[in-house]
């Protein structure tokens, strides 16, 4: 009779600790959910390509999954993750892909298609430590820990939410529905480079009876407003046996560096048209005129952003470089918008980009803070939009911007013409590398459009090439598989 009046007291002092009562009975019982070894989730559904859709605005481009499998040892802080992705989308590359990522405490890792594996970065650890959590099992294990805290009770609609911090201090909001006690979400926290700090929510729809626990049977999980998967569970399995122990290799590898550096090469291709290369396969180009220079894309990252402006502005004897091309939306094509904002450039992109490029540069970024948001006087932000066709001309230079029209990739894509030099600059419409090309029909017609006669191709991906090769190599290879 005291245990329970003291039960009941700390209950009233601390509504959290009553919804957290209620929820692991509702799922099965507190003991149930503690003597839990391991949870197996089998499945498929869909993944989204974020950052990847049409327009701004348009629905996320799908994978198809098959072959889902995730595992869980919640008290020894483990997870795996396999998946079969097929691309369900016009793709230049692999339209089949597999994932397999771990977490072992600490030490996360990525294994390839060829088994080979890899330590991941120590971000990368946390991002799992916090995936973790998005369970029902998994976050009610993890709020029993004495040292953990539970709090900050409050109600949304037919919910009950309270937040809930962990052993290693990560803090996540669980969502109780009140009629049935059953946990509806998890939320977590993180940051994604191009959108700054985001929710991450994972909703637990369809539960069943499995070992004496209630189990959802579908994962919806979305990321800032945009849906990131959506899995059907076809089997809950509990203790089932299942290696989650890092591999010795993988706790004695350093991890992944956090920001790798940056190298930059330049190659001359025109009197005062430079190609920016290094690492990786997203490069930029820079365009000198009378009295400035502009840069033709700042790709993947802020770190290569701020290499490659740096570069380019060492390029002339001086000449400021005032003004950036951003060819198209696509996160790997943008990531360096706050950058360039950052350093004072001018924005130049197509008008169906202007609303999305102002909220990206606009959206908070505190949790892993860029240089525009440490910046104590961001300078005033300048976006200068086409709509199907600008020319950038002077006595020393001339740069027409293209509206790139019907592509089924991106429908805010810009293509950049030198006409002088009858030089064509293009990104996400040709790579000499890749398997087939999809879009080859659409570079050429809208070439032709323009009325262009192309001597030479200096790409955003792949290596520069006469146009005469550029036009054999796509002839050669199918569009589609």
């Amino acid at each position: 009779m005291v245990l329970a009046a003291v039960l009941a007291a700390g209950c009233a002092r601390n509504p959290g600790a009553k919804v957290l009562a209620s929820a692991a009975d509702a799922v099965g019982g507190k003991d149930k959910i503690m003597a839990l070894g391991t949870l197996t989730i089998e499945g498929e559904g869909t993944n989204t390509n974020l950052g990847q859709n049409l327009t701004p605005e348009a629905p996320l481009t799908l994978w198809k999954v098959t072959g889902f499998s995730e595992s869980f040892d919640p008290e020894k802080g483990r997870m795996h993750i396999e998946q079969v992705r097929t691309a369900q989308f016009p793709f230049a590359m692999d339209t089949t892909v597999r994932d397999n990522r771990s977490l072992d405490g600490d030490v996360a890792w990525d294994t390839d298609q060829n088994g080979t594996a890899t330590r991941a970065t120590q971000r990368a650890a946390l991002e799992r430590r916090l995936e973790l959590l998005h369970h029902p099992i998994t976050i009610l294990r993890a709020a029993f820990d004495p040292s953990a805290k539970v709090g900050n009770y409050r109600r949304r609609g037919l919910d009950e939410q309270i937040d809930i911090t962990t052993l290693n201090g990560d803090t996540v909001t669980l969502s109780v529905a009140m009629d049935t006690h059953l946990p509806v979400s998890v939320t977590s926290r993180a940051d994604q480079p191009n959108l700054g700090d985001v929710p991450i929510e994972t909703k637990f729809l369809d539960y069943e009876d499995r070992g004496g626990l209630k189990l959802p049977r579908h994962l919806v999980s979305t990321i800032d407003k945009w849906r990131r998967s959506d899995i059907l569970v076809s089997k809950n399995s509990i203790d089932a046996p299942v290696n989650l122990t890092a591999p010795g290799a993988m706790r004695a590898a350093l991890p992944a560096p956090a920001n790798p550096p940056v190298s930059v090469t330049v190659e001359l291709v025109s009197p005062g048209v430079w190609w920016l290369n290094g690492d990786g396969n997203h490069h930029s180009v820079v365009i000198e005129f009378s009295d400035h220079l502009t840069l033709f894309e700042v790709p993947t990252s802020e770190s290569r952003a701020k290499a490659v402006i740096e570069k380019a502005r060492s390029l002339s004897f001086g000449k400021p470089l005032t003004e950036v091309i951003v060819s198209h939306h696509h996160f790997d094509h943008s990531a360096g918008l706050r950058t360039a904002v950052a350093e004072g450039l001018a924005v130049i992109t197509q008008h169906g980009n202007l609303a999305f490029f102002k909220d990206l540069i606009a959206r908070p970024h505190t949790m892993v803070p860029d240089e525009l948001a440490m910046s104590l006087s961001p300078p005033p932000v300048q976006i200068n939009v086409v709509d199907d066709e600008v020319t950038l001309k002077d006595d020393f230079m001339e740069l027409d911007l293209y509206h790139v029209k019907n592509n089924n990739h991106a429908d805010t894509l810009l293509m950049g013409w030198l006409p002088r030099e009858h030089i064509l600059i293009q990104a996400d419409l040709y790579d000499s590398g890749w398997q087939r090309f999809p879009w080859a029909d659409n570079l050429r017609e809208n070439v032709e459009l323009r009325k262009l006669k192309p001597e030479k191709d200096v790409p955003i991906h792949g290596k520069i090439e006469n146009w005469a090769d550029v036009l054999k190599t796509m002839a050669a290879k199918p569009a589609e598989k």
